[in-house]
């Protein structure tokens, strides 16, 4: 499978501010790539990077096999960018806004362009200067999506929109991923990662700190395990790897370090287990995980 995406020791400095370090990410033709990480991690400025608007310090990118920063336009032949906060021409309607967005990719489809349309219930007539924060994202992405790209970069792409346009965002990256397109997801939308996202990198301070499928990522967390015996269970709390022991001695609930979890099934099978529920952890308790503190606190909120 060949890599559409590819960064290697990409540097960024704003003045003496390092927004990238050494940043490195590969994404693969026709998968789904998550990149997450708070605001100021750096997202923004490696997207830019790739999409050649600012040009790194050091190391290399490119899209399709071409360097981001030297053959850009070239690269925006075959690519549909979403930002996470769409300015438009206010006295030109969405419809206009559309057309020229599809004129200026190549490969318009008016049927889709309808077609999407009806489904984020957007009224392409009104003029853009009329339109909510959400209206504006919808104009961005029924453009996007009514190419014929074969990568999709979306920074942000459902801010502003309500859960029902969010879920129809949704359907249309599973299309475009059932056509074997390439899809950059960046999102604060933990959920949303995790529901369309084939592989996931978590980025902190610049740094890639993560990269893998979100099976891959699960030795990071803890699962949560709900157990009840036939007989006490006692010093549950002082077994390696358990964290968290809520209930009594038969009926209780506890984190469990998930490479631990086979030895603790182990350990609770002669207690005659007549329940036992496991929860697999998601990707908001990975990435609370890579986040908090040795207090316990999210950074930002100390």
């Amino acid at each position: 499978m060949t890599n559409v995406i590819e960064m290697t020791n990409v540097t960024k400095r704003f003045g003496h501010f390092e927004a990238l370090k050494s940043v490195s990410l590969t994404v693969k033709q026709g998968e789904v790539f998550g990149f997450i990480g708070p605001n100021g991690a750096g997202k923004s400025t490696t997207i830019k990077t790739l999409l050649g608007i600012i040009k790194a310090n050091s190391g290399e990118s490119s899209v399709f096999s071409k360097d981001s920063w030297k053959n850009t336009v070239e690269i925006h032949k075959n690519l549909a960018y979403v930002p996470g906060d769409v300015n438009l021409w206010p006295n030109l309607t969405g419809g206009e806004v559309i057309d020229l967005f599809m004129s200026l990719q190549g490969r318009p489809n008016p049927q889709k362009r309808e077609e999407l349309i009806r489904k984020f219930d957007l009224d392409p007539t009104k003029k853009c200067r009329t339109y909510s924060k959400g209206n504006r994202q919808k104009v961005a992405l029924i453009a996007a999506f009514s190419s014929d790209a074969d990568l999709f970069i979306l920074d942000e792409p459902t801010s502003g929109l309500d859960p029902l346009m969010e879920r129809i965002f949704q359907e249309c990256v599973e299309e475009v991923k059932a056509q074997g397109k390439t899809v950059l997801l960046s999102s604060h939308i933990l959920s949303e990662v995790e529901r369309l996202c084939d592989r996931i990198t978590i980025i902190r301070e610049g740094k890639i700190i993560e990269t893998g499928s979100l099976n891959e990522m699960r030795h990071l967390t803890r699962t949560l395990l709900k157990v009840e015996t036939k007989t006490a269970v006692p010093e549950l709390s002082k077994q390696p790897g358990v964290h968290e022991v809520t209930g009594t001695e038969t009926a209780f609930s506890f984190q469990i370090d998930s490479e631990r979890l086979g030895e603790m099934i182990a350990y609770l099978a002669p207690f005659l287990v007549v329940k036992l529920e496991s929860t697999p952890p998601t990707l908001e308790d990975l990435f609370m995980r890579h986040y908090e503190d040795k207090d316990g606190k999210l950074e930002g909120d100390r």
